[in-house]
């Protein structure tokens, strides 16, 4: 009933309806927003916020078959906590177990045993490791560690070392991708679902200087697999062919296109940030290019080919924030929830689900204190209760 509700091309409900957010900071403090959206428009306010995971929170992961949302902390001081929290019916959180930690963690998810949740995988950006833990939390320790190295210096002056920018989980369960910005690759791991033991296979290199961050596995209706990687360093989006030969996924990049229309590049301090994918269309974020004016940063918009899961450049549409870190979509797809870091805001933006199209502003709250340009402070992540 609720997709009959929906108002063409912005997806909005004719009457009130009510959701919940999380939101984390890298100051702390991890908060809950209330957004109820009437006709074209709506309301978006913070309802409760709460510590606990650790001083500089930078991931969460959300799952709402259990209500579960765990936190992982980037604090770079040498110690730090991650933390798992019950979600109430309001959204309010309440901590649930806890970990000390050495920190740096940039990324984390779930993985592993009967449940395909008995462990947590993390990646830490500077000591060049990607970390695992048996859940619970409470009382657990280091299960092992992966570190990696480096030959040579990449071509960007931040490719002096290996640095693991995210833990993903591939669609069967079996294996975990860890794009990393450092030494421009994608490292694949094998799972042991009993031992939660992670094996490697084979790397696969992406362009030189492309620093990869983040990816996201896609399938065509008739079953084609791709891997789409946002390069951060590139300010630009991979795709590559999958395969699962020898109890290995095997990569195969077929092309890649810029995070900016044909013909327009980034600035000196742009950087691509996240990259979303919902049906048939593809979005990458862009932070500090102000294409829509001041603090005003664009999230680059793309078509996917159904059948050959090739992407192409669509538009650049408002993010209505600065340094976009995050972004999620709702699951109807009518919404998207779009985090600025150094502006500290929330932005609600319509999507059209038949053009893919982003459109206009329908809610906006200031969470927590802005953020400094350039600094890792400001919002972190954000994710629908759903």
């Amino acid at each position: 009933m609720l997709r009959l509700a929906l108002l063409a091309g912005l997806g909005l409900a004719k009457g009130a309806l009510g959701v919940n957010l999380i939101a984390s900071h890298f100051s702390g403090g991890i908060y809950t927003l209330s957004l109820t959206t009437t006709g074209t428009s709506g309301t978006i306010s913070v309802t409760s916020q709460t510590n606990g995971c650790g001083t500089t929170p930078g991931w969460i992961e959300l799952y709402s078959d259990t209500r579960k949302l765990y936190c992982f902390d980037e604090s770079w001081t040498g110690r730090g906590q991650h933390a798992e929290f019950n979600v109430q019916n309001d959204g309010r959180l309440s901590l649930a177990s806890s970990l000390q930690v050495s920190g740096n963690s940039v990324h984390g998810i779930l993985y592993g045993g009967s449940d395909g949740r008995s462990y947590i995988a993390t990646a830490e950006y500077s000591p060049s490791t990607i970390t695992t833990y048996k859940l619970p939390l409470q009382g657990s320790r280091v299960q092992q560690t992966e570190k990696f190295t480096l030959a040579r210096r990449g071509p960007h002056q931040r490719q002096d070392v290996p640095h693991p920018h995210e833990v993903h989980l591939d669609p069967t369960g079996k294996f975990i991708l860890v794009p990393d910005l450092g030494a421009d690759l994608i490292r694949v791991f094998r799972i042991d679902a009993s031992s939660g033991r992670l094996t490697s296979c084979a790397s696969h290199a992406t362009g030189a200087g492309d620093g990869p961050r983040h990816v996201k596995f896609w399938k065509s209706e008739s079953g084609k697999q791709k891997v789409f990687s946002l390069n951060e360093l590139g300010n630009s989006v991979s795709a590559w062919d999958v395969n699962y030969t020898n109890d290995c996924i095997s990569l195969t990049r077929t092309h890649t296109v810029s995070t900016y229309a044909p013909g327009k590049t980034g600035g000196a301090n742009t950087k691509a940030a996240e990259i979303r994918t919902f049906g048939n269309f593809l979005y990458a974020s862009n932070r500090a290019d102000q294409t829509f004016g001041n603090s005003q940063d664009s999230i680059a918009t793309y078509t996917i080919d159904p059948t050959t899961g090739a992407i192409a450049w669509l538009e650049a549409a408002n993010s209505y924030s600065y340094y976009p870190r995050t972004f999620a979509f709702n699951k109807d797809g009518t919404l998207v929830a779009i985090g600025g870091q150094t502006s500290s805001n929330v932005a609600i933006v319509a999507r059209d689900t038949a053009t893919g199209r982003l459109g206009k502003l329908v809610a906006n709250v200031q969470v927590g204190q802005r953020g400094r340009a350039g600094e890792e402070d400001g919002l972190s992540a954000v994710v629908w209760v759903e």
